[in-house]
């Protein structure tokens, strides 16, 4: 008897708790046969053709690597989550999100390859009337406008070259780094009732050791890394979506020099639906510059600006949509103008590239898509970006020497190929 009263009385707890809160499963797997294709030309020396017009000979004049196999994520990214939320009384709730990435492809479990984590999201936040507080590691204000206004949602083949971009490349370097998502933050957005208008706000902690006195130098020369600020507000109604986000980011600090080496996120972007078709539009700005704190700054201080643009669209036809983006981006540095007075001749040259990518989803139901989508990439002047899906990348040929010669050829990144098949069911 007693029993069975313990067991009536956990189902009536039981019962309680299910009535004022909710948990969720949900997630999404993404495969695809994808491959990537990268063409490299020769360059050649008029001194040395003029001295030997047959020096290349043995060389070819261009030269491809490619690379293709199974990949994930190149439609939407795989991810395995819970989230939950219960109401507290008085307009109150409380909510977690808990969201991991999946590596479906191969079964490991997060993007790097080791095991299952939550480093997509994992946030516990309190929303109100007044907006919603959340805490933990989440989305950059400044990431939401290249991906949202992104026809592809900078996904596979066909993200936007801007989003490459900022994370670098071989030959150009990053500037912010990783763009998406910041640890140890606490974020704010404004309440949803506000007429079409929406924002956000974010902090994220550097976590680092602080001292008080001269120490900080050798304690922990590195106080201020990591720390990130950023914001984004917006309006959206009926057809219309715009939007403007800004950033900054420590990506490195040298407290003894009195130097953090920053970025600095600016973009704005929007869409408006036609009905029969949907047009997406951004533009970024990303500068990465060494801000001084005393009086010590050089009288020659350089910045690496990159610059980027979308043209997108997306048009529905029966059960399916097309999809189709045009982006370029340029990243320059800098040049001290002492070099142009000690040279006249010498010019620089930014390097540069842009993007075409096509694509097509077909929705089996409400779940369930076929896609298929195809980019092109066009480079110049040294940058080497590739259109390849996730973690199906393949380096550039740099340099070629024939065996038993001494002429070694030196070749520059042309263009890129990468395309996508895939399917993609979410839960």
């Amino acid at each position: 008897m007693k029993k069975s009263l313990v067991a009536l009385a956990a189902l009536a707890v039981a019962g309680v708790a299910s009535a004022q809160s909710s948990v969720t499963l949900f997630g999404i797997v993404d495969a695809s046969i994808s491959g990537v294709s990268n063409k490299s030309e020769l360059v050649t020396n008029p001194a040395v053709l003029l001295a030997n017009p047959f020096a290349y000979a043995l060389l070819p004049q261009s030269t491809t690597s490619s690379r293709t196999g199974i990949s994930n994520s190149a439609n939407s990214s795989s991810r395995l989550g819970f989230r939950g939320v219960e109401d507290l009384g008085g307009g109150l709730a409380a909510s977690f999100w808990l969201e991991g990435a999946l590596n479906n492809d191969d079964g490991t479990g997060a993007a790097t390859g080791g095991g299952f984590n939550f480093q997509r999201r994992s946030t516990v936040s309190l929303s109100g009337p007044f907006g919603e507080v959340r805490l933990g590691r989440d989305y950059k204000p400044t990431f939401w406008n290249l991906t949202v206004f992104d026809p592809f949602g900078t996904n596979g083949a066909g993200t936007a070259l801007v989003q490459r971009a900022i994370g670098g490349s071989t030959a150009v370097p990053a500037i912010e780094g990783s763009n998406v998502r910041a640890s140890n933050s606490i974020g704010y957005f404004l309440p949803p009732n506000l007429g079409g208008f929406y924002g956000q706000a974010m902090y994220g902690f550097s976590e680092q050791a602080k001292y008080d006195n001269f120490l900080q130098g050798s304690l922990n020369n590195g106080s201020r890394t990591g720390r990130y600020w950023g914001g984004r507000f917006g309006y959206a109604n009926g057809p219309l979506d715009v939007a403007v986000a800004y950033g900054e980011q420590v990506n490195a600090s040298n407290f003894t020099v009195g130097t953090n080496n920053l970025s600095k996120n600016f973009n704005v972007g929007g869409s408006y639906d036609f009905g029969v078709v949907k047009l997406f539009a951004q533009y970024v700005n990303v500068k990465g510059t060494v801000d001084y704190s005393g009086n010590n700054q050089p009288l020659f201080n350089p910045d690496t600006k990159l610059d980027g643009a979308l043209l997108g669209v997306t048009v529905p036809v029966g059960a399916g949509q097309i999809k189709a983006t045009y982006g370029k981006v340029k990243t320059r540095v800098d040049q001290n103008p002492l070099v142009y007075l000690t040279n006249p001749f010498f010019q620089y040259n930014a390097p540069k590239a842009d993007q075409l990518a096509l694509g097509y989803v077909h929705n089996l139901s409400k779940r369930t898509a076929l896609y298929a989508t195809v980019a092109y990439i066009k480079n110049k002047n040294g940058a080497d970006y590739q259109a390849n899906s996730n973690g199906l990348a393949t380096p550039y040929v740099a340099t070629f020497q024939p065996a038993g010669t001494a002429l070694t050829g030196a070749y520059l990144p042309k263009s890129s190929v990468g395309y996508d098949f895939g399917i993609r069911h979410s839960f």
